[in-house]
Formats: C-alpha cells, structure tokens, sequence
C-alpha cells in the first residue's frame, strides 16, 4: 500500500517562512507528478505548485516569488519552501503525488498538515 506522509507545517508570524516535506512510501514503483494543494476554512481545495518527475514546475499566481517546490526522486520526497508567509497563506496543506502501484497509477493524498500565518 502506497501512502503519502506530510510534515513541517506549524504556526509563523507574517513575513516568516516554513519548509514542508512530503514523503512517499510503499509498494511504490513509479512516480510521476508532485505537488501541494491548500484548503482554508470554507473555501475549495487549490493548487500550490505542482513538479514533474524532470523537475518541470507550476505555480499559483498568489505563490510565484514566495514559494518553491523540489523534489527528491531518490528519496521519493517533495518539499515546499514558504517564504515571505502571509495571513492569506493559512490553510491545510495536502501532499499529491501520481504514483503507480499494484499494476495501475493512481492518485494519493496525504493526510494535511496545517500552516496557520499570524499578522
């Protein structure tokens, strides 16, 4: 069973900056896409940044300049460096990865790890 594991999130003042990581483990024999969606309170789910497995990059508008992924394809790991956080950016955020495992790609999850940014 292949399962996606995030951590780094936690409470920063405004301007600071946070470091998440995800990492991806289990019957795992490929992996594609990577990425960090966010949900705040009473609002839909939405992209972060995405990254492919050649390192190729997508950003929300509201992140480019502030934010950074990277990946570790040795490690199976992603990373998103948060800098210059605001208020705004507070929400859960949710690890995606495109992973095939047991003969089919599919798409996981992980659990969220909440980033809350105080003015």
């Amino acid at each position: 069973q292949a399962q996606l594991v995030e951590s780094g999130g936690g409470l920063v003042q405004a301007g600071g900056s946070l470091r998440l990581s995800c990492a991806a483990s289990g019957s795992i024999f490929s992996i594609d896409a990577m990425g960090w969606y966010r949900q705040a309170p009473g609002k839909q789910r939405e992209l972060v940044a995405t990254i492919t497995s050649s390192g190729n990059t997508i950003y929300a508008d509201d992140v480019k300049g502030r934010f950074r992924v990277s990946r570790d394809n040795a490690k199976n790991t992603v990373y998103l460096q948060m800098n210059s956080l605001k208020p705004e950016d507070t929400a859960l955020y949710y690890c995606n990865a495109a992973m095939y495992n047991r003969g089919s790609w599919r798409n996981y999850w992980g659990q969220g790890t909440q980033v809350t940014v105080s003015s």
